[in-house]
């Protein structure tokens, strides 16, 4: 064990199961380690690297901007935010963004807009935010609430009120929920990404936006995972024909700097005043100026591809030898396999290549312009493991 990773297991809180991997250096989807050997990279750091290691378009604007100006706190105007806030707006038809510096902080926005919200309209007794279970929203406490998994619970509660769980896909029992609950809001995943990469159904992702009409609750939708190019669409819920009140988003947006964005429709752009929210880091200069290069580029041809790589995918995996299902949207997939997920990612590591997983899954998160030649090397790597080891 090298010198490194001893200090790491001396110094760094021990609270995540590392594969024994050191990395150094990466270009694109090829990342290499300490001892220079090459992996394509399935994972893209949990979906964060959008465009791949060392991306040359995102290091250029980060290092301009960072050789300028790489922080001054919200008390004085910088041009990356705003033009960044504008990007976001007119792509999404949002009115108003907040910017934080990661998803579970972009959820804690998102809820706080949803309760201060109804309870100016309604009464404070209108408090109480829907989520579903078998859901993930962060690990704050109040993020750790609106998750919908007692896995995440243990240790630490009390947790913060104020949450209902209600199962995925049961029009039935959201109904009921609202009736019987004082919603302030309804807090959704297209694709439930940590709880196994699932999609969510439209009749069920219907009745919430018709529920959330009717009795004006607002419908917060949660794009930390899933949004920025990664499912095919700018953000997930354009495939689902839905307009949300809230959206949540981080991972794939800062292209490998921490950033988080709340957006807000017409209807909430002025619930948040001076002094109700804030952020020291929030819409620093620099991770704006890098966000910008990521979203600017997620124009049609380019989603049009991320479908293209995503069919191209499926169609290699579904029915393989070793691979029960495949689920998910666009670049963010779950494979359902015979064999143990773990040790189909371990070895897959072994012949280089870095996925991830989810609950019992295997779970393929690649850069979303990961060229096709290393997909279809990746992808063949995946297809023997799993049969392998099945």
């Amino acid at each position: 064990m090298n010198s490194f990773l001893l200090k790491d297991k001396e110094y760094v809180a021990g609270t995540y199961g590392r594969f024994p991997l050191e990395l150094t250096e990466g270009k694109g989807c090829i990342v290499k380690d300490i001892n220079g050997k090459e992996y394509i990279d399935m994972g893209s750091g949990i979906g964060v690297t959008a465009f791949g290691y060392a991306d040359e378009e995102w290091a250029k604007a980060v290092t301009a901007q960072a050789c300028k100006l790489q922080h001054t706190s919200n008390l004085y105007y910088t041009e990356p935010c705003a033009l960044l806030a504008e990007a976001l707006c007119q792509k999404t038809g949002m009115k108003k963004v907040f910017f934080s510096n990661s998803g579970a902080e972009a959820n804690e926005c998102a809820i706080k807009v949803a309760r201060k919200y109804s309870a100016e309209k309604k009464g404070d007794e209108f408090y109480t935010i829907i989520t579903l279970r078998n859901s993930f929203h962060g690990r704050t406490l109040t993020t750790l609430s609106a998750t919908g998994q007692d896995v995440f619970h243990k240790l630490f509660n009390p947790l913060t009120p104020g949450f209902a769980h209600v199962m995925a896909n049961d029009t039935a029992e959201l109904i009921n929920a609202v009736e019987a609950l004082k919603p302030a809001g309804i807090m959704l995943e297209m694709v439930q990404g940590e709880g196994g990469v699932i999609p969510l159904e439209k009749e069920f992702v219907f009745t919430a936006q018709r529920l959330a009409n009717e009795k004006d609750i607002p419908l917060i939708i949660d794009e930390v995972q899933t949004g920025n190019g990664r499912t095919g669409s700018l953000y997930a819920y354009m495939q689902f024909g839905i307009t949300p009140d809230i959206v949540s988003t981080a991972k794939g947006l800062g292209g490998g700097l921490p950033i988080g964005a709340t957006m807000m429709s017409e209807k909430m752009q002025n619930v948040l005043g001076p002094s109700d929210h804030g952020s020291t880091y929030g819409g620093n200069p620099v991770c704006c100026a890098g966000a910008l290069t990521v979203i600017n580029r997620l124009d049609e041809s380019f989603l049009s591809e991320v479908k293209e790589k995503s069919a191209y995918i499926f169609g290699e995996l579904c029915g393989a030898e070793g691979i029960e299902s495949v689920s998910g949207m666009g670049l963010m997939i779950g494979i359902k396999t015979t064999g143990n997920a773990k040790e189909i990612v371990n070895e897959c590591i072994n012949q280089g290549v870095l996925c991830l997983t989810a609950k019992d899954k295997v779970r393929l998160l690649p850069p979303l312009n990961i060229p096709m030649d290393s997909l279809k090397k990746a992808i063949e790597v995946i297809k023997s493991v799993c049969k392998e080891k099945k």
